[in-house]
C-alpha cells in the first residue's frame, strides 16, 4: 500500500537543512518511483552545510543528495528492462532530465520519483546480490575509478594516493584491483590508514613519518636529473591542497603519472623545469562516463576480494542529517557517513 506521505531533507543554506513530510509522488506511464535504502554524505554536502551549497549545484530549498542506492517500488507501463524490487543508482542530473539537479537528486528523501526513465541513462541496474553497504558506495568509487584509469595502472607498476578519504581510498582500492604492484595510502589520520591497511594498502603518515624515506622504502628508487627520487610510477592527489602537489613534486621520477582528482581552490606553484625534464605527465580527474565504469566497479564489488561495507563507518536516519553532515567532516573518526532508510 502507498504511502500518503514521505519524509524529505531539505537543504536550507548554510548550517540548516529541514526534514519535512512531502506528498507521495505520482506514478506516470513513462516514469518510476524508486525508495531510497542508503545515500552518502558527499563532501559537496558538507561543504553546502559549512559554506554555501550553489558552487556544487546543492540550492536552496531543494530536496538533495545523490550518492543513493534505491529500490525500485512502482513501474509506469512504458518503462522497459526494470523490475519492482531492483537496486538502482539514480544518475543524479539525468535521473531528473535536469543536468542543473546534479545535488539536488533527492538522496536524502525516502522516495524520489524518476520521469521519463531509461535504463542505463536515468537510472544504471546494480547487481541485488552486492551488500547495500558496499552497493552504496557507487558514485565515489566512480570517482576514484576515472582517477585510477586515467593513469594507465596496471603489473609492474607502484602508485602512491595522497588522501585518506573515501575518493583517495576507491583511487587506491581501484588501482589495486586494476593490478598494481603496490599502492601507498598518504594521510595525516590513523583512523583512515589503519583502514586502508585492512585492504592490503601500504600507508604512511608525513606528520610522524619521513614520506621520502617511507616511498623509497617501500618503491626503491630512480636517479634523475634532479638527483634520487622514488620508484613509482602512479600518483593520485585526492586532496586537493598544495601539500600533495609539493608532495608529488618531491618524490616523482621521470615519466611519473599525476591524476589531480582533489579540488583545489586555490593556485598552487609548480617547477616547469622538473616538469619538462622529467617528462610528467599530469591530468585531471578522467573522463570516463558514469554509465561506462558500472562493469568495471560492479565487477570489482562482487569479487568479494575487498570488505567495502567496513568503508561506511557512521550512519544516521533521516531525522539525524545534520549531525551526519558534521559527522562526515570528521577525518579522525570518519570514513564513510551515510543516511540510511534501512532498518538498523
Amino acid at each position: 500500500m502507498k504511502p500518503d506521505s514521505y519524509r524529505a531533507a531539505i537543504y536550507r543554506g548554510i548550517g540548516k537543512v529541514d526534514v519535512v513530510d512531502l506528498p507521495y509522488p505520482e506514478c506516470g506511464d513513462d516514469d518510476v518511483i524508486v525508495r531510497n535504502l542508503m545515500c552518502g554524505v558527499c563532501g559537496s554536502d558538507i561543504h553546502a552545510f559549512r559554506h554555501g551549497g550553489d558552487e556544487h549545484m546543492i540550492w536552496k530549498d531543494h530536496e538533495f543528495g545523490h550518492e543513493a542506492l534505491s529500490e525500485v517500488v512502482e513501474i509506469g507501463s512504458n518503462v522497459k528492462g526494470l523490475s519492482v524490487g531492483d537496486h538502482v543508482f539514480p544518475n543524479q542530473g539525468k535521473a531528473l532530465r535536469d543536468m542543473n539537479r546534479m545535488g539536488t537528486v533527492g538522496g536524502f528523501s525516502e522516495f524520489i520519483r524518476i520521469p521519463q526513465c531509461e535504463v542505463g541513462y536515468s537510472v544504471l541496474k546494480i547487481d541485488n546480490d552486492i551488500p547495500v553497504r558496499t552497493a552504496v558506495l557507487f558514485e565515489p568509487f566512480v570517482i576514484g575509478t576515472r582517477g585510477a584509469l586515467s593513469l594507465g595502472p596496471g603489473p609492474g607498476k607502484g602508485a602512491i594516493v595522497f588522501g585518506g578519504g573515501i575518493i583517495g581510498m576507491s583511487a587506491a582500492i581501484m588501482l589495486s584491483w586494476l593490478g598494481c604492484d603496490k599502492v601507498m595510502v598518504v594521510d595525516i589520520s590513523e583512523f583512515r590508514l589503519e583502514n586502508a591497511k585492512s585492504f592490503g594498502l601500504v600507508t604512511c603518515n608525513p606528520a610522524k613519518e619521513d614520506l621520502a624515506q617511507k616511498a623509497l622504502a617501500e618503491f626503491g628508487s630512480q636517479q634523475t636529473f634532479f638527483g634520487e627520487r622514488c620508484g613509482a610510477d602512479l600518483y593520485l592527489d585526492a586532496i586537493g591542497m598544495k601539500v600533495a602537489i609539493d608532495n608529488f613534486a618531491m618524490l616523482a621520477g621521470r615519466e611519473a603519472r599525476l591524476a589531480i582528482v582533489g579540488v583545489h581552490h586555490e593556485p598552487v606553484p609548480l617547477d616547469l623545469l622538473q616538469v619538462c625534464y622529467g617528462n610528467w605527465h599530469i591530468g585531471g580527474c578522467g573522463n570516463i562516463a558514469i554509465e561506462d565504469a558500472v562493469g568495471e566497479i560492479v565487477a570489482m564489488m562482487k569479487s568479494g576480494r575487498f570488505d567495502l561495507s567496513s568503508l561506511v563507518t557512521h550512519e544516521y536516519g533521516v531525522d539525524r542529517i545534520e549531525e551526519a553532515l558534521v559527522m562526515g567532516g570528521n577525518a579522525g573518526e570518519a570514513q564513510k557517513v551515510c543516511v540510511s532508510f534501512e532498518p538498523a
